[in-house]
């Protein structure tokens, strides 16, 4: 009896691909599954988003991306992180064409969820620095710390009385750890 082989899953079809409670990466041609997470994680989230992307669209730096957007490191694999962060050369030579972003965001800032493994996260840590990526910041709200990651082996660690730059992607941009980690903006 033969059996039958599974092609793996391109990008194109990832891109079709439809479905309510969940959302995916395409990891070397295998689809991942991750869950829609609470809204605490998505408001630590947005707090960098809002301070990233208005900073850097105000000064005509780049764009930011929410984690709804993919990045095509292979065409086999789409990554996305929490907050994506371009710089303006790079969104100006994509151009308007549908599909996934080519390439990785300069910056990738992933924040730490419930259902995350450490090897999840140092995989997807060295998926995005291979293909480009200038920087990958991890939040974890688990011990209140920022890790930058620059390259697999260098990393800087941050804890609640430091600030979060990333002068050589961003200048000048700068947020409080402090203010990542709030309940609610204004509300230590």
């Amino acid at each position: 009896m033969a059996t039958a082989t599974r092609r793996p899953i391109t990008a194109d079809d990832l891109l079709q691909m439809r479905e309510d409670d969940c959302r995916f990466e395409l990891v070397w041609g295998e689809l991942r599954k991750r869950p829609f997470l609470g809204h605490i994680h998505g408001m630590r989230a947005g707090y960098l988003q809002a301070s990233i992307g208005n900073y850097a669209m105000e000064r005509g730096l780049g764009l930011t991306y929410s984690s709804n957007t993919g990045f095509q490191l292979a065409p086999d694999h789409v990554r996305t992180a929490n907050v994506n962060f371009v710089c303006q050369a790079r969104v100006g030579a994509a151009g308007d064409a549908p599909g996934y972003f080519p390439g990785p965001p300069d910056v990738a800032v992933e924040m730490v969820s419930h259902c995350d493994t450490y090897m999840d996260v140092v995989e997807k840590v060295i998926d995005f620095l291979e293909a480009g990526a200038l920087a990958v910041i991890i939040v974890n709200p688990r011990n209140r710390t920022v890790r930058i990651h620059r390259s697999p082996t260098y990393v800087k660690l941050l804890t609640e009385s430091d600030t979060l730059e990333v002068d050589d992607v961003i200048p000048g941009w700068r947020m409080p750890i402090r203010d990542i980690f709030r309940r609610r903006m204004g509300v230590e």
